[in-house]
């Protein structure tokens, strides 16, 4: 490899608090090397029309660590290897370009992508990988729902975000013995439901992890309130679904995705605790909420170290390799054992057990 690297970096998927650190730190790291950062707009689609490609110097990127979102933007389509396009009869048809990508990238002289993304974005990196193209997988989600790694950065501002919805919630839904469900993201894992229910005090949390018999939620909220408790806070995963039923959506995704745009449950479940218990009951849906904003401590700290880290490896030449985090260190873990398996929330966890000990239904 030649003394001076010329690093390409982009970031795929839903956008996440500390995208932002994570291309600071690259850029702050490869300086110190001597070496040159290039961002690849939107995705892949900078190596497709290169104009999408801009240098990255400490003067662009210093200081950006505490901003949301990401400065080089992203999408969660356009998949090189199965891209939509519009044939000559106005149809959508799925096309491999993943050889224009890679020659583009050899032609600009790149000798690394560092690629910042969830598990569709890093399987798409491995698959470069495999062609040729030396790669780093950085780790993304705010659903926290990727192997490999202990957590996932932009998880804890994405918590933190609902936690402190919930917070503001308890004095509304007491005033009128009101019951409030509140959706959360997190996609087929109940990772920020879990987290942030707990933390926010719920009555009720329901995770895709455990399928809910909606009688026994009803029946929790009614014995508390002869407890003397007479509102709820419920906390539902957009993957949550009944026992025997089926997971609620909004539709097809994007062109070119094979998934569906979650959402829905909470209205259902708070239709459902109505009817049955009678209960003043609302319902909210924090969507996009828990994705913007500046990053928490947490995430900026392991934005920072993530990015530090992705040099470290292309210095040792530790490609096809993802940064994780191993507490109290970062390691190296192989992409091919990182993609294509959803981390579940272990129900026999600290986390879980603790939430049934502190008198939470899961509503099993």
């Amino acid at each position: 490899m030649p003394e001076r690297l010329k690093i390409a970096i982009n970031t795929g998927g839903g956008d996440a608090p500390g995208l932002n650190a994570v291309i600071e730190a690259v850029v702050m790291s490869a300086q110190n090397r001597n070496w040159d950062v290039y961002g690849i707009r939107q995705g892949y689609q900078g190596l497709l029309n290169t104009e999408e490609i801009v240098r990255l110097t400490p003067e662009k990127v210093r200081g950006i660590s505490s901003l949301g979102g990401t400065m080089l933007g992203t999408t969660n389509k356009g998949n090189p290897f199965k891209m939509a396009v519009e044939n000559s009869s106005g149809e959508i048809e799925y096309r491999d370009i993943s050889d224009r990508v890679v020659k583009n990238f050899n032609r600009l002289g790149f000798d690394c992508l560092v690629a910042v993304g969830g598990d569709g974005s890093l399987e798409i990196a491995y698959n470069f990988f495999k062609k040729g193209i030396p790669v780093i997988g950085v780790p993304k989600t705010i659903d926290n729902d990727l192997g490999g790694t202990v957590i996932t950065f932009g998880f804890d501002t994405a918590v933190s975000i609902a936690t402190e919805a919930l917070d503001r919630l308890h004095s509304t839904a007491k005033s009128h013995d009101r019951v409030m469900v509140v959706e959360v993201m997190g996609r087929h894992a109940g990772w920020i439901a879990l987290n942030s229910g707990i933390s926010g005090g719920a009555s009720v949390i329901l995770i895709p992890e455990i399928p809910f018999d909606i009688d026994k939620v009803c029946a929790h909220i009614m014995d508390n309130e002869l407890k003397g408790q007479r509102y709820a806070i419920v906390v539902v995963a957009e993957g949550a679904s009944p026992a025997g039923g089926s997971i609620v959506h909004r539709g097809a995704g994007e062109a070119g995705r094979q998934d569906v745009l979650l959402g829905g449950i909470a209205a259902s479940v708070a239709e459902m605790i109505r009817d049955k218990t009678g209960k003043d009951t609302r319902f909210l849906v924090l969507g996009h909420l828990q994705r913007g904003g500046s990053p928490t401590t947490f995430d900026r700290l392991l934005s920072l170290r993530f990015g530090a880290a992705a040099v470290r490896m292309i210095e040792q030449k530790q490609f096809g390799k993802m940064v994780a985090l191993d507490p109290p260190n970062i390691k190296a873990v192989p992409l091919e054992d990182v993609i294509g398996s959803i981390k579940r929330v272990s129900l026999s966890s600290d986390t879980v057990q603790t939430a049934r000990d502190l008198g939470i239904s899961f509503g099993d």
